[in-house]
């Protein structure tokens, strides 16, 4: 997948579904429901028995209609991995220099996590293509206003505890991406296989996305 492509999918809904201990098998039934609700971007967890066995069949699955990236990616071999698995793009959960430099050098875009003002910076100091704010939760909406106060110009993208409740104000208070996990792949409904409700609950992010842009 080439840079350009990267960039149209994830621009064109810079929303991130996080795949975190599901089964191979369920992988292509997720990205399907997914890409018919709309999603353009996914990751699938490094800490995932059988991850790079699930990027692939992720990437089989979407037929070049969505990213595929790992996250989790705490170590060089974790990278290394992700990448020969056919990852396009890279999160991590902390500021972890060795991966964000590698990726820089691949061209690979990164996404680090990040928290304090301090670690939003040094994280984007070191090339991040863009800042997960993990867990924004934590601090909530008001919390990214105030990161964005001295801090305008640094895309940030929400993950962790971010619902259809909370978007719009996340939006509003400056982020510019999402990552959803749990909150999305609700656990339950994937192991009864409800894919039609998966997708239409994949929609609902999307229009919510959509109906607070600018």
């Amino acid at each position: 997948m080439s840079e350009r492509t990267f960039n149209d999918l994830f621009h064109q809904l810079p929303l991130v579904g996080i795949l975190r201990g599901f089964r191979t098998d369920q992988i292509a039934s997720i990205v399907e429901a997914s890409l018919e609700g709309g999603l353009t971007n996914v990751e699938i967890t490094m800490n995932t028995d059988g991850a790079a066995e699930q990027i692939r069949a992720a990437i089989a699955a979407s037929e070049d209609r969505m990213n595929v990236g790992a996250g989790t990616v705490t170590s060089r071999e974790r990278l290394d991995a992700a990448i020969e698995a056919g990852a396009t793009f890279i999160v991590t959960p902390a500021v972890i220099p060795e991966v964000i430099d590698r990726c820089v050098d691949l061209k690979v875009p990164v996404f680090p996590g990040a928290l304090t003002p301090t670690e939003i910076w040094q994280a984007w100091d070191a090339r991040a293509t863009m800042v997960k704010l993990f867990p924004a939760d934590l601090g909530g909406p008001s919390y990214v206003k105030s990161i964005k106060a001295p801090f305008p110009d640094i895309p940030l993208m929400a993950t962790g505890g971010v619902t259809l409740d909370t978007i719009g104000a996340f939006m509003r208070s400056g982020v510019d991406g999402f990552g959803l996990g749990s909150p999305l792949y609700q656990r339950e409904r994937i192991e009864a296989g409800d894919w039609d409700w998966l997708s239409q609950h994949a929609r609902k992010y999307r229009q919510a996305y959509h109906s607070h842009q600018g």
